[in-house]
């Protein structure tokens, strides 16, 4: 099942989406149509606004949704539903999460490429609320510095609260994967010395389009993942090259900093990254980044000038 946050063209209200054969369903919309047919729906469904609310209430919400994932498919429900063709919607970023944690140099040739070792341990380092961007809006380059850069990242999207969970339960505790471009700011990553702001500039962490649930992935591990920049594949790798892999990543983070319903996880970018180019490769307005991983999708984004 896949799972989105959009608004329509319409509209500015922000709806809760699953994705359907030929488009994308309001949540509560749907939720609406099966009670009105007589069927029991839990009354939560029926304002459902946005893809946290379904994840916060565990595997029992992504159970539910389901269900009326069911319920469409069936003949006497389809034709009471409203759904949305892709075109006709402006996405959101696919979750709203407490938290973004992303996990520098997790793959072995992107650090050998930057000339750094390979960590012992994981590399946390934050991404700030407002770099939140969502598939198909532009990442608008900054006017303080020139040299922006691309990261195609698996996300991990957590679905339970987790404190102290060990590997071998990590698993349970997620509730399902999208894509992020860690879009970055390469002067000021290096020159100041660590990476809030290079990391953290306004539209720098495009999330979505959409978190695919974790049943329908059998082994994140054994995923190919690509960036592409104006149709050309610069970055192409797999996610079984993971130093760090995904158990490992939620256990070692839940020991001292509690992950919440809808925290995100980034869990690193391969090699193929634009200023280990030579000569190296800097996003310009009117570029389009694409991050594109087996399973889950392609996320896409414009680049533009500064604002």
């Amino acid at each position: 099942m896949k799972l989105a946050q959009f608004k329509t063209k319409s509209t500015p209200a922000a709806r809760a989406g699953i994705l359907i054969d030929w488009g994308v369903c309001d949540v509560a919309e749907l939720a609406r149509a099966i009670k009105l047919s007589g069927q029991e729906t839990p009354n939560w469904l029926l304002e459902t606004s946005s893809t946290l609310e379904i994840i916060s209430r565990g595997p029992e919400g992504i159970a539910e949704v389901a269900k009326l994932l069911s319920r469409y498919q069936s003949s006497s429900t389809r034709t009471a539903v409203v759904a949305y063709q892709i075109d006709q919607i402006e996405f959101l970023p696919a979750v709203y999460p407490s938290k973004v944690l992303a996990i520098g140099r997790n793959y072995a040739d992107h650090a050998a490429e930057g000339g750094a070792e390979l960590p012992k341990a994981p590399l946390i380092f934050a991404k700030l609320p407002n770099t939140l961007n969502a598939h198909q809006a532009p990442i608008a380059l900054p006017s303080i510095t020139e040299k922006i850069d691309w990261e195609a990242e698996l996300a991990v999207v957590i679905g339970r609260r987790a404190k102290r969970v060990s590997e071998d339960e990590a698993l349970d505790y997620v509730c399902g994967y999208t894509l992020m471009n860690d879009v970055t700011a390469r002067e000021l990553q290096r020159g100041d010395g660590q990476w809030t702001r290079g990391k953290g500039l306004d539209t720098f962490g495009p999330l979505g389009p959409f978190i695919t649930t974790r049943d329908e992935i059998p082994d994140i591990h054994d995923l190919k993942i690509e960036g592409l920049l104006n149709g050309s594949v610069m970055q192409s790798s797999h996610t079984s090259k993971m130093i760090f892999r995904v158990p490992y990543l939620v256990s070692y983070i839940s020991q001292g900093i509690t992950l919440e319903p809808g925290d995100v996880i980034s869990s690193g970018t391969p090699e193929g990254v634009g200023s280990f180019r030579n000569p190296p490769v800097w996003l310009k307005a009117g570029d389009v980044c694409e991050v594109r991983i087996e399973k889950l999708g392609t996320l896409r984004n414009p680049v533009i000038a500064p604002q």
